[in-house]
Protein backbone atom coordinates (compact mmCIF):
# COMPACT_ATOMS: atom_id res chain seq x y z
CA UNK A 1 0.00 0.00 0.00
CA UNK A 2 2.00 2.88 -0.15
CA UNK A 3 0.82 4.10 3.33
CA UNK A 4 4.75 4.40 4.32
CA UNK A 5 5.30 6.50 1.39
CA UNK A 6 4.23 9.88 3.88
CA UNK A 7 7.13 8.36 5.94
CA UNK A 8 9.26 8.57 3.48
CA UNK A 9 7.98 11.65 2.24
CA UNK A 10 8.97 13.67 5.43
CA UNK A 11 12.63 11.87 5.47
CA UNK A 12 12.22 8.89 7.07
CA UNK A 13 14.80 6.37 5.79
CA UNK A 14 13.36 2.77 5.38
CA UNK A 15 15.18 -0.16 6.04
CA UNK A 16 17.07 -1.74 2.74
CA UNK A 17 18.19 -4.41 3.79
CA UNK A 18 18.71 -6.68 7.05
CA UNK A 19 22.06 -8.17 8.05
CA UNK A 20 23.78 -6.70 4.92
CA UNK A 21 23.40 -6.63 1.06
CA UNK A 22 24.56 -10.54 0.44
CA UNK A 23 23.62 -10.90 -2.99
CA UNK A 24 23.32 -14.64 -2.20
CA UNK A 25 20.01 -15.46 -2.96
CA UNK A 26 20.61 -14.87 -6.73
CA UNK A 27 23.44 -17.79 -6.14
CA UNK A 28 23.32 -21.35 -7.13
CA UNK A 29 21.34 -23.10 -4.29
CA UNK A 30 17.96 -23.83 -4.35
CA UNK A 31 16.78 -23.02 -1.16
CA UNK A 32 15.41 -26.35 -0.69
CA UNK A 33 13.50 -26.80 -3.61
CA UNK A 34 16.21 -29.63 -4.58
CA UNK A 35 18.82 -29.10 -7.49
CA UNK A 36 21.81 -30.47 -4.94
CA UNK A 37 23.23 -26.61 -4.71
CA UNK A 38 23.76 -25.33 -1.41
CA UNK A 39 20.77 -23.40 -0.43
CA UNK A 40 20.60 -19.92 -0.08
CA UNK A 41 20.32 -18.31 3.36
CA UNK A 42 19.21 -14.70 2.12
CA UNK A 43 15.43 -14.26 1.26
CA UNK A 44 14.44 -11.08 -1.53
CA UNK A 45 11.59 -9.55 -0.66
CA UNK A 46 10.45 -7.22 -3.96
CA UNK A 47 7.97 -4.40 -2.74
CA UNK A 48 7.20 -0.98 -3.63
CA UNK A 49 9.22 1.63 -2.07
CA UNK A 50 6.82 1.91 1.09
CA UNK A 51 7.93 -1.06 2.44
CA UNK A 52 9.46 -0.63 5.80
CA UNK A 53 9.86 -2.93 9.03
CA UNK A 54 12.13 -2.05 12.48
CA UNK A 55 15.56 -3.79 11.95
CA UNK A 56 14.61 -5.47 15.34
CA UNK A 57 11.95 -7.48 13.71
CA UNK A 58 13.92 -8.77 10.52
CA UNK A 59 16.53 -9.59 12.68
CA UNK A 60 13.99 -11.56 15.25
CA UNK A 61 12.89 -13.30 11.79
CA UNK A 62 16.94 -14.25 11.12
CA UNK A 63 17.55 -15.45 14.77
CA UNK A 64 13.97 -17.80 14.10
CA UNK A 65 14.75 -18.72 10.59
CA UNK A 66 18.51 -18.90 9.66
CA UNK A 67 17.34 -16.76 6.59
CA UNK A 68 18.42 -12.37 6.44
CA UNK A 69 16.18 -10.80 4.45
CA UNK A 70 17.04 -8.48 1.63
CA UNK A 71 14.34 -5.94 0.48
CA UNK A 72 14.53 -4.62 -2.89
CA UNK A 73 12.32 -1.65 -3.52
CA UNK A 74 10.85 -1.11 -7.16
CA UNK A 75 8.96 2.15 -7.04
CA UNK A 76 5.49 2.44 -6.89
CA UNK A 77 2.82 -0.45 -6.27
CA UNK A 78 1.80 -0.34 -10.04
CA UNK A 79 5.22 0.00 -11.43
CA UNK A 80 6.31 -2.77 -8.91
CA UNK A 81 3.95 -5.11 -9.79
CA UNK A 82 4.34 -4.58 -13.89
CA UNK A 83 8.27 -4.86 -13.46
CA UNK A 84 7.23 -8.06 -11.94
CA UNK A 85 4.80 -9.38 -14.56
CA UNK A 86 7.98 -8.47 -17.36
CA UNK A 87 10.31 -11.14 -15.53
CA UNK A 88 7.73 -13.54 -14.59
CA UNK A 89 8.65 -17.33 -14.17
CA UNK A 90 12.45 -15.34 -13.84
CA UNK A 91 11.76 -13.00 -10.50
CA UNK A 92 13.77 -10.60 -9.40
CA UNK A 93 13.20 -12.32 -5.68
CA UNK A 94 11.46 -15.04 -4.24
CA UNK A 95 8.48 -13.04 -2.21
CA UNK A 96 6.28 -10.19 -3.96
CA UNK A 97 4.73 -7.37 -0.98
CA UNK A 98 2.41 -4.65 -1.74
CA UNK A 99 -0.15 -6.02 -4.67
CA UNK A 100 -3.18 -4.75 -3.45
CA UNK A 101 -6.93 -5.74 -4.06
CA UNK A 102 -7.05 -3.19 -7.00
CA UNK A 103 -4.46 -4.64 -8.87
CA UNK A 104 -4.80 -8.45 -7.50
CA UNK A 105 -6.45 -9.94 -10.58
CA UNK A 106 -3.38 -8.60 -12.80
CA UNK A 107 -1.24 -10.16 -10.78
CA UNK A 108 -2.88 -13.57 -10.41
CA UNK A 109 -4.35 -13.70 -14.48
CA UNK A 110 -0.13 -13.86 -15.28
CA UNK A 111 0.34 -16.07 -12.80
CA UNK A 112 3.08 -14.54 -10.93
CA UNK A 113 2.68 -16.43 -7.52
CA UNK A 114 3.24 -20.30 -6.16
CA UNK A 115 0.08 -21.39 -3.90
CA UNK A 116 1.43 -21.55 -0.31
CA UNK A 117 -0.78 -21.71 2.59
CA UNK A 118 0.76 -19.88 5.56
CA UNK A 119 1.40 -21.12 8.75
CA UNK A 120 -1.53 -18.71 11.30
CA UNK A 121 -3.74 -18.19 8.34
CA UNK A 122 -6.36 -19.34 10.27
CA UNK A 123 -5.98 -16.13 13.03
CA UNK A 124 -6.37 -13.24 9.78
CA UNK A 125 -9.53 -11.69 9.12
CA UNK A 126 -11.48 -14.02 6.52
CA UNK A 127 -12.88 -10.82 5.07
CA UNK A 128 -9.29 -10.07 3.82
CA UNK A 129 -8.61 -13.56 2.15
CA UNK A 130 -9.70 -12.81 -1.34
CA UNK A 131 -7.50 -15.83 -2.70
CA UNK A 132 -9.01 -17.70 -0.35
CA UNK A 133 -9.13 -21.62 -2.29
CA UNK A 134 -6.07 -21.04 -3.96
CA UNK A 135 -3.43 -19.03 -1.43
CA UNK A 136 -1.69 -17.41 -4.27
CA UNK A 137 -1.43 -14.56 -2.25
CA UNK A 138 -1.69 -13.85 1.64
CA UNK A 139 -3.24 -10.83 3.18
CA UNK A 140 -0.54 -8.49 4.96
CA UNK A 141 -2.43 -5.05 5.50
CA UNK A 142 -5.34 -3.29 5.67
CA UNK A 143 -5.88 0.58 4.69
CA UNK A 144 -8.36 2.92 3.56
CA UNK A 145 -7.53 5.67 0.76
CA UNK A 146 -9.23 8.96 2.01
CA UNK A 147 -9.45 12.64 1.14
CA UNK A 148 -7.07 14.31 3.98
CA UNK A 149 -7.22 17.83 4.70
CA UNK A 150 -5.50 21.26 6.10
CA UNK A 151 -7.13 21.89 9.43
CA UNK A 152 -5.38 25.20 9.88
CA UNK A 153 -6.54 26.53 6.14
CA UNK A 154 -10.36 24.99 7.28
CA UNK A 155 -10.04 27.16 10.52
CA UNK A 156 -8.26 30.40 9.17
CA UNK A 157 -11.37 30.55 6.25
CA UNK A 158 -13.70 29.66 8.81
CA UNK A 159 -14.95 26.71 6.37
CA UNK A 160 -15.92 23.36 7.39
CA UNK A 161 -13.84 20.67 5.26
CA UNK A 162 -15.72 18.46 3.04
CA UNK A 163 -16.95 15.17 5.15
CA UNK A 164 -17.99 13.05 1.43
CA UNK A 165 -17.69 12.84 -2.17
CA UNK A 166 -21.20 15.07 -2.53
CA UNK A 167 -19.33 17.82 -0.62
CA UNK A 168 -15.99 17.68 -2.91
CA UNK A 169 -18.40 19.29 -6.04
CA UNK A 170 -19.61 21.88 -4.11
CA UNK A 171 -18.29 25.67 -5.18
CA UNK A 172 -16.60 26.53 -1.45
CA UNK A 173 -13.99 23.78 -2.55
CA UNK A 174 -13.48 24.77 -6.51
CA UNK A 175 -9.42 24.39 -6.46
CA UNK A 176 -8.88 22.95 -3.18
CA UNK A 177 -8.38 19.11 -4.03
CA UNK A 178 -5.36 17.37 -5.66
CA UNK A 179 -5.67 13.74 -6.47
CA UNK A 180 -3.07 11.14 -8.09
CA UNK A 181 -3.68 9.67 -11.74
CA UNK A 182 -5.46 6.59 -11.53
CA UNK A 183 -4.30 5.04 -13.99
CA UNK A 184 0.02 5.45 -12.57
CA UNK A 185 -1.38 5.56 -8.86
CA UNK A 186 -2.83 2.80 -6.45
CA UNK A 187 -4.59 5.95 -4.12
CA UNK A 188 -5.56 7.61 -7.24
CA UNK A 189 -7.11 4.32 -8.37
CA UNK A 190 -8.36 3.81 -5.24
CA UNK A 191 -10.00 6.75 -5.21
CA UNK A 192 -11.81 6.26 -8.86
CA UNK A 193 -12.89 3.32 -7.66
CA UNK A 194 -14.67 4.55 -4.61
CA UNK A 195 -16.46 6.97 -6.57
CA UNK A 196 -17.32 3.60 -9.04
CA UNK A 197 -18.84 2.20 -5.98
CA UNK A 198 -20.27 5.25 -4.71
CA UNK A 199 -22.25 6.34 -7.55
CA UNK A 200 -22.67 3.13 -9.36
CA UNK A 201 -21.94 2.63 -13.52
CA UNK A 202 -24.59 5.09 -14.54
CA UNK A 203 -23.53 8.01 -12.01
CA UNK A 204 -19.34 7.80 -11.72
CA UNK A 205 -18.96 9.64 -15.07
CA UNK A 206 -21.02 12.57 -14.44
CA UNK A 207 -19.78 13.14 -11.25
CA UNK A 208 -16.11 13.26 -12.64
CA UNK A 209 -17.34 15.67 -15.04
CA UNK A 210 -18.69 17.65 -12.40
CA UNK A 211 -15.31 17.32 -9.96
CA UNK A 212 -13.27 17.99 -13.18
CA UNK A 213 -15.67 21.31 -13.52
CA UNK A 214 -14.68 22.05 -9.95
CA UNK A 215 -11.00 22.47 -10.23
CA UNK A 216 -9.76 18.87 -9.37
CA UNK A 217 -5.84 18.77 -10.01
CA UNK A 218 -4.21 15.60 -11.32
CA UNK A 219 -0.83 14.66 -10.71
CA UNK A 220 1.06 11.26 -11.66
CA UNK A 221 2.06 9.89 -7.92
CA UNK A 222 0.74 9.96 -4.24
CA UNK A 223 4.61 11.75 -3.90
CA UNK A 224 4.16 14.73 -5.76
CA UNK A 225 -0.12 15.25 -4.69
CA UNK A 226 0.44 14.58 -0.78
CA UNK A 227 4.82 16.05 -0.33
CA UNK A 228 3.93 18.85 -3.11
CA UNK A 229 0.70 20.25 -3.86
CA UNK A 230 -0.55 19.50 -0.56
CA UNK A 231 -0.26 22.73 2.18
CA UNK A 232 -0.95 20.28 4.98
CA UNK A 233 1.76 17.78 4.90
CA UNK A 234 5.35 18.94 6.18
CA UNK A 235 6.66 18.73 2.57
CA UNK A 236 3.80 20.74 1.34
CA UNK A 237 4.27 23.63 3.96
CA UNK A 238 8.13 23.95 3.00
CA UNK A 239 7.36 23.78 -1.01
CA UNK A 240 4.74 26.39 -0.19
CA UNK A 241 2.25 24.14 -2.14
CA UNK A 242 -1.97 25.68 -2.16
CA UNK A 243 -3.71 22.72 -2.00
CA UNK A 244 -5.60 21.97 1.21
CA UNK A 245 -7.26 18.88 0.32
CA UNK A 246 -5.74 15.57 -0.90
CA UNK A 247 -6.16 11.48 -1.64
CA UNK A 248 -3.68 10.06 0.45
CA UNK A 249 -4.64 7.88 3.84
CA UNK A 250 -6.75 7.43 7.12
CA UNK A 251 -3.50 6.61 8.82
CA UNK A 252 -1.87 9.85 7.39
CA UNK A 253 -2.08 11.95 10.44
CA UNK A 254 -0.30 9.89 12.38
CA UNK A 255 2.80 10.39 10.49
CA UNK A 256 2.50 13.98 10.86
CA UNK A 257 2.46 14.19 14.84
CA UNK A 258 5.21 11.21 15.02
CA UNK A 259 7.43 12.84 12.85
CA UNK A 260 7.27 16.61 13.58
CA UNK A 261 9.70 18.47 15.79
CA UNK A 262 8.29 19.65 18.11
CA UNK A 263 5.57 17.38 18.28
CA UNK A 264 2.22 18.38 18.57
CA UNK A 265 -0.86 17.74 20.55
CA UNK A 266 -3.31 17.58 17.43
CA UNK A 267 -2.69 16.43 13.65
CA UNK A 268 -2.17 19.19 11.53
CA UNK A 269 -4.53 17.05 8.76
CA UNK A 270 -7.86 15.44 9.13
CA UNK A 271 -9.54 12.54 6.98
CA UNK A 272 -12.79 13.21 5.51
CA UNK A 273 -14.19 9.84 6.47
CA UNK A 274 -17.13 9.84 3.82
CA UNK A 275 -14.71 9.63 0.65
CA UNK A 276 -12.47 6.28 1.54
CA UNK A 277 -12.57 3.07 -0.24
CA UNK A 278 -10.99 -0.18 1.83
CA UNK A 279 -7.44 -1.12 0.53
CA UNK A 280 -6.17 -4.77 1.40
CA UNK A 281 -2.47 -5.58 0.59
CA UNK A 282 -1.17 -8.85 -0.18
CA UNK A 283 2.53 -11.07 -0.84
CA UNK A 284 2.81 -14.03 -2.43
CA UNK A 285 5.55 -16.42 -3.28
CA UNK A 286 6.98 -15.78 -6.26
CA UNK A 287 7.06 -18.18 -9.04
CA UNK A 288 10.34 -19.25 -10.40
CA UNK A 289 11.60 -18.19 -7.22
CA UNK A 290 15.01 -18.98 -6.24
CA UNK A 291 14.81 -19.72 -1.88
CA UNK A 292 10.80 -20.96 -1.95
CA UNK A 293 11.63 -22.34 1.30
CA UNK A 294 13.40 -18.96 2.94
CA UNK A 295 10.16 -17.50 1.13
CA UNK A 296 7.49 -19.93 2.69
CA UNK A 297 9.10 -19.09 5.74
CA UNK A 298 8.86 -15.32 5.43
CA UNK A 299 5.25 -15.33 4.64
CA UNK A 300 4.95 -16.99 7.93
CA UNK A 301 6.52 -14.33 9.08
CA UNK A 302 4.60 -11.52 7.88
CA UNK A 303 1.80 -13.05 9.85
CA UNK A 304 2.99 -13.38 12.49
CA UNK A 305 1.98 -11.03 15.34
CA UNK A 306 5.78 -10.11 15.74
CA UNK A 307 5.33 -8.21 12.05
CA UNK A 308 1.81 -7.22 12.26
CA UNK A 309 2.55 -5.19 15.75
CA UNK A 310 5.79 -3.90 14.01
CA UNK A 311 3.59 -2.31 10.81
CA UNK A 312 1.04 0.03 12.49
CA UNK A 313 4.20 3.02 12.96
CA UNK A 314 6.35 1.42 10.71
CA UNK A 315 4.25 1.70 7.25
CA UNK A 316 1.32 3.18 9.10
CA UNK A 317 -1.05 0.16 8.25
CA UNK A 318 -4.06 -2.48 10.20
CA UNK A 319 -2.94 -5.83 10.83
CA UNK A 320 -5.05 -7.90 9.62
CA UNK A 321 -4.04 -10.87 12.29
CA UNK A 322 -6.98 -10.55 14.54
CA UNK A 323 -6.03 -8.72 18.12
CA UNK A 324 -3.21 -7.59 17.49
CA UNK A 325 -2.89 -4.46 20.11
CA UNK A 326 -1.96 -1.24 18.13
CA UNK A 327 0.16 1.51 19.43
CA UNK A 328 -1.98 4.51 21.25
CA UNK A 329 -0.70 7.16 18.51
CA UNK A 330 -1.89 5.44 15.92
CA UNK A 331 -5.39 4.96 17.24
CA UNK A 332 -5.50 8.87 18.75
CA UNK A 333 -4.54 10.57 15.57
CA UNK A 334 -5.57 8.01 12.54
CA UNK A 335 -8.79 8.19 11.34
CA UNK A 336 -11.59 5.60 12.26
CA UNK A 337 -13.66 4.60 9.24
CA UNK A 338 -16.78 2.66 9.95
CA UNK A 339 -17.96 2.54 6.93
CA UNK A 340 -15.52 2.30 3.81
CA UNK A 341 -16.50 1.99 -0.23
CA UNK A 342 -15.43 -1.40 -0.76
CA UNK A 343 -15.78 -3.46 -4.09
CA UNK A 344 -15.59 -7.47 -5.01
CA UNK A 345 -12.17 -8.74 -6.47
CA UNK A 346 -14.24 -10.03 -10.02
CA UNK A 347 -15.88 -7.00 -9.93
CA UNK A 348 -12.46 -5.20 -9.85
CA UNK A 349 -11.46 -7.60 -12.76
CA UNK A 350 -14.31 -6.83 -15.23
CA UNK A 351 -14.24 -2.69 -14.66
CA UNK A 352 -10.81 -1.53 -14.05
CA UNK A 353 -9.01 -1.00 -17.50
CA UNK A 354 -11.97 -0.03 -19.15
CA UNK A 355 -12.76 2.37 -15.83
CA UNK A 356 -9.16 3.55 -15.99
CA UNK A 357 -9.77 4.18 -20.20
CA UNK A 358 -12.77 6.13 -19.89
CA UNK A 359 -11.49 8.05 -16.65
CA UNK A 360 -8.65 9.17 -18.39
CA UNK A 361 -10.80 10.55 -21.32
CA UNK A 362 -12.94 12.44 -19.05
CA UNK A 363 -10.23 13.73 -16.68
CA UNK A 364 -6.65 13.86 -18.48
CA UNK A 365 -6.96 14.83 -22.12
Amino acid sequence: MAVAAVAAALGVSSLAACGGSDDSASSGGSGGKGGGGTPSKTVTLVSHDSFNASPAVLKEFTKRTGYTVKVLKSGDAGEALNKEILTKGSPQGDVFFGVDNTLLSRALDNGLFTPYEAKGIDQVDAATRLDRSENRVTPIDTGDICVNYDKKYFADKKLDPPRSFGDLLKPEYKNLLVTENAATSSPGLGFLLGTVARYGDDGWQEYWKKLRANGVQVVDSWEQAYNESFSGSAGGKKAKADRPLVVSYASSPPVEVLYAEPRPKEAPTGVSTGTCFRQIEFAGLLTGAKNETGGKALLDFLISETFQADMPLNMFVNPVVQDVPLPELFTEFGAKVDKPETMAPDEITTGREQWIQSWTSLVVK
